[in-house]
């Protein structure tokens, strides 16, 4: 039986090389004078789609991906978080998807029998077809091959036919098509005229928020879709040195009053910083950030006033990151996107937390220096690619897509004019991000340019507590632009400004 056609051009396809699959591995046949000689066959990028609507979803799909990666088959991407209501068997749960990329050794056989696999030690029986189960892993695709036999077939037969498939199947993608592997995956789509053109003809982004289909972000026990209005992030500085509000809330119980104001003024998230990232402000220590930041975290958890409110913790020390989540926070805010503490990729990515990642160049010591600010003509651009390499390097360690958020950074490493640029430019990074990852652009989207000095240049205001109505109309240039989630120090004003651009939005959709 032919199991394989490799996707080649047609001068490829003339040459004299023999392609079989035998058993559970590739061997390529090269004729030579000599006769053939056998060649093993390279690592393959392959797509799996994952779903689950019993028990935890998202504790199985991290269960699910952990076991891949011990079972030879290492994940490079990851697509959105989809909840999406059940499709041809209708009265179940509803289902979390996604999908991930993977390289592997596996041929797609062996790759199959590790799924199955899987899937039964998960608790997955036969039930009925379409019916619940805890993890549904389908092979999408198999490197550059089609694969048909009496058990499987690759592409998958019904992916083109099946949204919940395909929106997370498009977020492994970029706008960009960077391999010939992925270009192959677009010459296999059905109807013919790329995946791209497929998932437009299934409805493409008008089908997310409705239809049963939303983006999620799972955050706490929750599942948090933030499209459906932004969501103001109140500061609390912990610190002697804020440049905005340095001493003000040192002590607990000046911290937990503050907390509990913003709760009264509108606020979502509260978020934590122990340690100054003023431009100059000195580095302290993993135990210093701890002494001011635990006993504040225990306090505030505690608070009956914080159900259905989130924590975030404003660090760059993984020890820290993993101190705070486990007494009460939920979020972890890293101004250096990693770059600071080695560690804190892989802590997070154990953690099993979101993640914002902020680009900032350099540290808080060094990030306005002439080099740090040097820009050339598209600063939009440049920092949407620094971004997502910084992003990049955090799912390789296992920070999955669905769990990041995204911080272009204003006021970090960026003058004046590249503040402007960036308030003003929202759509030019998220598309900078899509061009790599469709996944990362749909990621939710934080700005922070609260009480900068950016803004007492402008407006010729040097204290920064007289900034909160240059404030105001930054986070509302932001929002219309695109921002999922504000950092502010003012709560109450910019809970107004938040709800009056949504209003505004959706008045245009």
């Amino acid at each position: 039986m032919k199991l394989f056609r490799q996707l080649l051009p047609a001068r490829l396809a003339c040459d004299s090389a023999i392609k079989r699959f035998t058993g559970s591995s590739f061997r390529f046949l090269h004729s030579s004078a000599d006769g053939f000689v056998e060649v093993h066959s390279p690592e393959h990028e392959i797509v799996i789609a994952l779903g689950s609507n019993v028990g935890d979803r998202v504790r199985n799909f991290n269960e699910a991906l952990q076991m891949m990666k011990k079972s030879g088959i290492s994940i490079t991407r990851h697509g959105c978080l989809y909840e999406t209501a059940p499709a041809y068997v209708t009265d179940q749960p509803r289902f979390l998807n996604s999908a991930v990329r993977a390289i592997t050794k596996l041929g797609p056989h062996e790759l199959l029998g590790v799924l199955k696999k899987i899937e039964k030690e998960m608790g997955r029986t036969k039930g009925i077809r379409y019916g619940p189960r805890p993890i549904d892993l389908d092979i999408l695709f198999y490197g550059k091959f089609r694969v048909n036999s009496d058990v499987l077939t690759v592409p998958h037969q019904r992916i083109f036919e099946r949204p919940f498939v395909m929106a997370p199947l498009i977020d492994l993608l970029g706008s960009d098509v960077e391999s010939d592997t992925v270009s192959s995956w677009h010459s296999m789509s059905v109807p013919s005229g790329g995946l791209f053109e497929s998932w437009e003809k299934l409805g493409g982004e008008g089908l997310i928020g409705r239809d049963g289909m939303k983006r999620v972000l799972p955050v706490g026990k929750t599942l948090w879709d933030w499209s459906e209005r932004t969501s103001v992030m109140g500061v609390v500085n912990l610190t002697p040195d804020s440049f905005s509000d340095g001493g003000k809330f040192a002590s607990v119980d000046a911290a937990v009053s503050q907390v509990q104001s913003l709760i009264s003024e509108g606020v979502d998230i509260v978020d934590f910083g122990p340690q100054s990232t003023r431009p100059m402000a000195d580095r302290i220590s993993t135990q210093e950030e701890l002494d001011r930041l635990i006993p504040v975290l225990e306090a505030v958890s505690k608070m009956p006033e914080m159900t259905g409110k989130l924590i975030s913790v404003d660090t760059f020390y993984s020890e820290v990151a993993s101190e705070a989540i486990s007494k009460g926070a939920h979020i972890v805010n890293d101004v250096s996107g990693g770059q600071l503490d080695a560690n804190m990729n892989k802590v997070v990515a154990d953690l099993g937390v979101p993640y914002v990642v902020m680009h900032m160049r350099g540290d808080p010591t060094t990030m306005q220096n002439s080099e740090n600010l040097e820009y050339g003509d598209d600063v939009c651009g440049e920092v949407g690619r620094e971004l997502y390499s910084r992003i990049a390097d955090a799912e390789m360690s296992g920070v999955p897509a669905w769990r990041i958020i995204t911080d272009p950074g204003i006021g970090f490493s960026k003058n004046t004019t590249h503040n402007l640029e960036l308030l003003m430019g929202l759509p030019k990074i998220r598309a900078e991000l899509a061009r790599k990852s469709l996944a990362i652009s749909h990621a939710p989207l934080l700005i922070g340019p609260s009480r900068k000095r950016f803004l007492g240049d402008i407006c010729s205001r040097p204290s920064a507590t007289d900034r909160d109505p240059a404030t105001v109309a930054s986070i509302t240039a932001g929002v219309l632009g695109g921002a999922n989630i504000v950092r502010v120090h003012n709560v109450r004003d910019n809970v107004d400004a938040a709800k009056l651009c949504d209003a505004m939005l959706k008045c245009q959709r």
